[in-house]
C-alpha cells in the first residue's frame, strides 16, 4: 500500500492545520428541503466527484478509511486514501489525502452538519501545496484553484442532494 506524501495525516479532522501549506476553509449553508442523509449519500457515494466529472475510480462504492479513489482531471491522475470518516447523528463526511503521483501534497475533508433548525451545512477543510513540477509553477494560484473547486463541490452536492430519493425522507 503506498504512503501518504505528508506527515500530518488527519489534520483536517482534528480541525489544526499544518503550517508549510495553504489553508482553505470553505462553509456553505446547502439550502432548504436537503436533508443530511441525502447530502450525505450524494457525498460519501462519489456522486459529487463524478458532478463534477472527476470519473472518480474507487476501491469501494461508499468513502471509508484505508478506500483509495483515483480522480481524473484530464490526463492527470489525481490518487487520493480515505483517512478519516464520520457518519453520526447530525454530522457526516470524510477526510482523503494524497498519494505519490497526486500533483499536490496535503489532506482536504468534507464535513456535513445539521444546525438547530434542520438545515445542512457543507465545510471542505483543505491544506494544500505543489507536489508535482508544473503545480510548482502555478503555485501563486493554488488557493485561487482550490477555492473554485471548493465552490464548485458545494454546487454540485446541492445538485446531487436535491436528486436524491433520500432527500424527502
Amino acid at each position: 500500500m503506498q504512503e501518504f506524501t505528508y506527515p500530518e495525516v488527519g489534520a483536517t479532522r482534528e480541525g489544526r492545520l499544518p503550517d508549510g501549506y495553504h489553508h482553505i476553509r470553505h462553509r456553505a449553508c446547502l439550502g432548504p428541503g436537503i436533508t443530511l442523509r441525502a447530502a450525505a449519500d450524494a457525498l460519501l457515494g462519489w456522486r459529487v466527484h463524478r458532478r463534477l466529472l472527476l470519473h472518480p475510480i474507487a476501491t469501494a462504492p461508499r468513502a471509508a478509511p484505508g478506500v483509495t479513489v483515483i480522480c481524473l482531471l484530464g490526463p492527470v491522475r489525481v490518487p487520493c486514501r480515505v483517512v478519516w470518516t464520520v457518519e453520526e447523528e447530525g454530522r457526516a463526511g470524510f477526510g482523503y489525502g494524497t498519494l505519490p503521483g497526486h500533483p499536490e501534497i496535503g489532506e482536504e475533508s468534507f464535513l456535513l452538519e445539521r444546525d438547530e433548525d434542520g438545515l445542512v451545512w457543507f465545510t471542505v477543510t483543505a491544506f494544500a501545496r505543489p507536489g508535482a513540477w508544473y503545480t510548482r509553477l502555478g503555485a501563486p494560484a493554488l488557493p485561487l484553484v482550490i477555492g473554485i473547486f471548493t465552490r464548485l463541490y458545494t454546487m454540485a452536492l446541492r445538485w446531487e442532494s436535491r436528486r436524491s430519493p433520500a432527500v424527502h425522507k
